[in-house]
């Protein structure tokens, strides 16, 4: 069984991921050129030690193409190593790391100097997945002949929303920040 650091020395770059997208490429880098870090404090702790970060994540997912690429900017003010696993790809890591029984994306995987595992983020903000929560709440039971058109409006105002709503990446990188200092006062 491969470590996560052996994952990650084999992933490629966020860099490469991204120019190489098939999907929400736009969408992607429209945040990664919009968001600005809010403060030096979280790229300053970071600078501070010796960490890379691991991204599980696919390009057709709306929470990743918002998500990635703020974490991105995190990782570079920081001078961090961030590559990316493809969750559909390396089954057995993504299955190390579920989210109440599902292969939900984007998981960061926060990797000392040694490339043990000391921290986790994903796969939404608290916010994100507010909104997702109340999205999701308006949808027609699956068997109702409406749900498909339904989820695909839904999907639709979500990559809108995650593309758009400056509040929801601040809070993306927030909740970051604060698995960071949690990581820090163990």
């Amino acid at each position: 069984m491969k470590s996560e650091e052996q994952y990650f020395n084999e992933a490629e770059s966020i860099q490469n991921y991204m120019e190489n997208m098939s999907q929400l490429k736009d969408k992607s880098y429209s945040v990664y050129e919009s968001f600005t870090l809010p403060d030096e404090e979280l790229a300053n702790t970071l600078r501070k030690q010796s960490l890379h970060f691991l991204v599980i994540t696919e390009d057709w997912c709306g929470d990743a193409m918002m998500i990635n690429p703020i974490i991105r900017q995190v990782a570079e003010a920081a001078n961090i190593d961030m590559r990316v696993v493809l969750r559909d790809s390396e089954p057995e890591l993504i299955d190390r790391h579920l989210t109440n029984g599902n292969r939900s994306i984007p998981i960061i995987l926060i990797l000392n100097q040694d490339g043990e595992m000391i921290g986790k983020w994903g796969p939404r903000s608290p916010k994100a997945q507010a909104l997702v929560d109340e999205y999701a709440a308006a949808l027609p039971d699956k068997d109702d002949p409406e749900f498909q058109a339904a989820q695909k409006d839904m999907i639709k105002a979500l990559t809108h929303r995650f593309t758009n709503d400056e509040a929801l990446w601040h809070d993306v990188y927030e909740s970051f920040k604060q698995t960071v200092q949690d990581k820090q006062s163990r």
